[in-house]
Formats: C-alpha cells, sequence, structure tokens
C-alpha cells in the first residue's frame, strides 16, 4: 500500500502568492473538497487553502469513516444521498483508489420505542430517496451472524433498520485524492500556515493574515474543524457551536469477516471493520465541551463493554490504538454552510459526528455558492440565518451516537 501511495499520488506544492480570488482556511475533506470542485466545475483555479499543519491533520485524520444517508429529516436525507452518490464515482472522477467498500448499515433496537423509531426512519428514508427498510432479528443475524441477538442477556434485539448502500472509505486517501485533484488544476495548497486573523476593509472580509503575512482574497470561506468560532469572531460573527471531543478505538486484526456497519441508538456505539482487518468502535460524543485531543479509560470501558454485550468475539481481541477528534455541535446538531451576514465571509461548519459523509456534497454545494452568489437548493435548509428565523433543522438522533 505505501508503495502504491508513492507511486500513484502527486502533489504539487507551491510557493503562497499575495492575493486569491478564493482562500479556504482548512485543509481537511471539505476545504480541499471546496478548492477542487471551484477548478473543477466552475474552472476558478486562483484559489489557496491554507491549512495550519499538514492536510488531514484535524478531524478529517481522526474520524470512523461511515458514509450513508440513513438521516431523521427530509432535508437531511436529500444532502446526504447526494453525498452517497458523488461518493460512488469519486475513485474515478479523481483517479485515485479510495478504499471505497459497501458494507450496508445495521440500525438495531432493543426495545418497542426503538422499533417505532427505526420504522418511521425507513419510510421517511424511502419517501427522500434513500433505502431503508426494516429486518426480523433472523434477517439481521444473516447479515452479521456474529451478533448475539439476545444482547449478552441484557439487550435483545428485536428487530433493526438496515440501509444497504452505507459505505467506508479510507480517510486520509479521500483527503490526498481531493487535495491531488485540486492541485493539478492549479489551487495553491499551503501547509504549515496558520490564520491569526482576517483582514478587514470597514465590514467586508478582504483576505486573512497567516503566519507568512497577509493574503487578500475575493472571498474568505472558512471550513475549519474545532476552532472556527475563533475565526468566526474575526469576522464578528457569532455561530450557535459548542465543540466536544469524539473517540473511538481499534482491535488488533480479526478475520476479514465482519461484513455490514453494526450501530446502536439506544446504547450508542458503533462497530465495524477496518480494511486491515481491525474492529473500530466508537460512541457518542463527550459531553462536556472542550478542544481536548486526550483520550479517556473510562470511554474506552464504557463502548467496550457496550459493544461485547452485541459481539461477544470482541472480547478475545485487544485494543490497539484510541484517538480522539473535536467535534463542532450546532444547537440544532444539523450543519451550518453559506454566507454570515458579512460580506466575503463564508462557512462551512457544524458538522458534528458526520462531516466526513459529507465531503463531497460539501464541497460541491459549497463552491456552487462561491461560483454562482446563489444558494443551491439542498444547501438552502442549512443556512446560518435559519436560527434567527426560527427555521432550525433539528436532527438530534440521527448520528446514532448522541
Amino acid at each position: 500500500m505505501n508503495e502504491f501511495v508513492e507511486r500513484r499520488l502527486t502533489l504539487r506544492w507551491q510557493q503562497a502568492k499575495r492575493a486569491y480570488d478564493v482562500v479556504i482556511v482548512g485543509g481537511g475533506g471539505h476545504g480541499l473538497a471546496t478548492a477542487y470542485y471551484l477548478a473543477a466545475r466552475h474552472g476558478i483555479t486562483n484559489v489557496a487553502v491554507v491549512e495550519a499543519g499538514y492536510i488531514g491533520a484535524g478531524n478529517s485524520g481522526r474520524n470512523t469513516t461511515i458514509i450513508r444517508a440513513n438521516y431523521g429529516i427530509p432535508e437531511a436525507v436529500r444532502f446526504y444521498q447526494h453525498s452517497l452518490e458523488l461518493y460512488q464515482t469519486l475513485e474515478d472522477e479523481l483517479d485515485c483508489w479510495m478504499m471505497y467498500t459497501t458494507k450496508g448499515i445495521i440500525w438495531l433496537a432493543h426495545t418497542e420505542t426503538a422499533m417505532r423509531a427505526e420504522r418511521a426512519r425507513s419510510l421517511l428514508n424511502l419517501a427522500c430517496g434513500a433505502e431503508t427498510v426494516m429486518l426480523t432479528p433472523q434477517e439481521v443475524k444473516a447479515l452479521c451472524p456474529q451478533l448475539d441477538l439476545s444482547g449478552g442477556g441484557r439487550y435483545p434485539v428485536l428487530g433493526a433498520s438496515y440501509h444497504p448502500a452505507a459505505a467506508t472509505a479510507r480517510h486520509d486517501r479521500v483527503v490526498w485524492a481531493y487535495a491531488q485533484g485540486a492541485m493539478r488544476l492549479g489551487v495553491h495548497v499551503l501547509q504549515h500556515t496558520r490564520v491569526t486573523g482576517l483582514l478587514r476593509d470597514g465590514a467586508r472580509v478582504t483576505g486573512v493574515e497567516t503566519s507568512a503575512g497577509p493574503i487578500s482574497a475575493g472571498q474568505v470561506l472558512s471550513a475549519v474543524g474545532g476552532n472556527v468560532s475563533t475565526l468566526a469572531a474575526y469576522a464578528d460573527v457569532r455561530l450557535p457551536i459548542r465543540t466536544h471531543p469524539l473517540q473511538a478505538f481499534v482491535t488488533n486484526d480479526y478475520e476479514q469477516a465482519f461484513q455490514p456497519i453494526l450501530s446502536d441508538t439506544e446504547l450508542l456505539c458503533y462497530v465495524s471493520q477496518t480494511e486491515r482487518g481491525q474492529m473500530l468502535i466508537g460512541a457518542e460524543f463527550d459531553a462536556q465541551p472542550s478542544y481536548s485531543l486526550k483520550s479517556s479509560f473510562s470511554f474506552l470501558q464504557s463502548s467496550a463493554a457496550k459493544a461485547m454485550h452485541l459481539l461477544p468475539f470482541l472480547r478475545n481481541l485487544r485494543v490497539l490504538r484510541q484517538w480522539t477528534g473535536i467535534c463542532d455541535i450546532s444547537a440544532d446538531f444539523s450543519p451550518i454552510l453559506g454566507e454570515t451576514g458579512v460580506e466575503g465571509f463564508l462557512v462551512t461548519t457544524g458538522w458534528g459526528t458526520w462531516g466526513f459523509k459529507a465531503i463531497p456534497a460539501g464541497g460541491e454545494l459549497m463552491a456552487e455558492l462561491i461560483a454562482s452568489g446563489r444558494t443551491p437548493p439542498l444547501l438552502e435548509p442549512f443556512r446560518l440565518d435559519r436560527f434567527a428565523s426560527d427555521q432550525t433543522m433539528a436532527d438530534p438522533g440521527s448520528t446514532g451516537t448522541h
């Protein structure tokens, strides 16, 4: 795999200029995807992506790589279904292997209340174009033979919803592919360049102050994760965002026999298998807001216990690695995309625990907005001004981890 990376990826680093048409702050998936689509779809190549560390060093490199569209409100289902469809052809478009694998996601239910919620999810998803069907316990077992339907005698499985198009992809390869695609079209990606402020001309944002000096721009897009509130404050924009740590871990290798993604709304955990054979396990984001990237034993103990009730074979595996990302959670648990009310300054934020799956759609739609000045219909419900107009998009249960 390392030889493949060295042969096939060509990242063309350039010296920074002092002015661009568009400056994107944040070299993760969303920032690089927006840059790529600006160049590929709209011919806007005088673009710089400014990254404080290295590309993918933030949340894009710390997520659990799940791609799905089975959300809980129509606007979210349509948005993520579009993103899933873009992912399905992304390897061909960017000419880069991303280890995209369709697995299907099983959403377990242990109570009648949960079963009603999953039936409602299934009907809504089907109405909005995202295939989601209900399964009996026996059908769940057929898809996931390792599952203990008794839940260790404590959490019996009554049924589940099943979203067969759900998939995973290798997170760093998605980032590298978008970076390569954007660079080939003339976009500059500036690593190890920290943004320390915004240039202003009256109320309008006209560029960024960086550790390497000022850079002027016609438009500035904040695509940062974790520090978005700080960056927005430079433009006098207050965002309804709180930042929370999100932890996960992987075990040592297990035979490549665990096909689906298993999620549990009531136990607040999820399990999948990586391309290396490791079992990846995660749970809800930490309740206390924080920018900390420290992992905790209490998380490891809690999430491991939940997962082992469902999958007894996990007891024979060992924890290999644990990590933490940070999630920007909006007041209604839906993303915030678009204009901020300050001329020249836009945001893509509030992605919570579900930003990776939105990278293609988020990048494509933000590029369309920047290029045309018009908000695309799929993006319209997620504008920042929805909070002022009481048009919130509350979808707290869709992560499966809250």
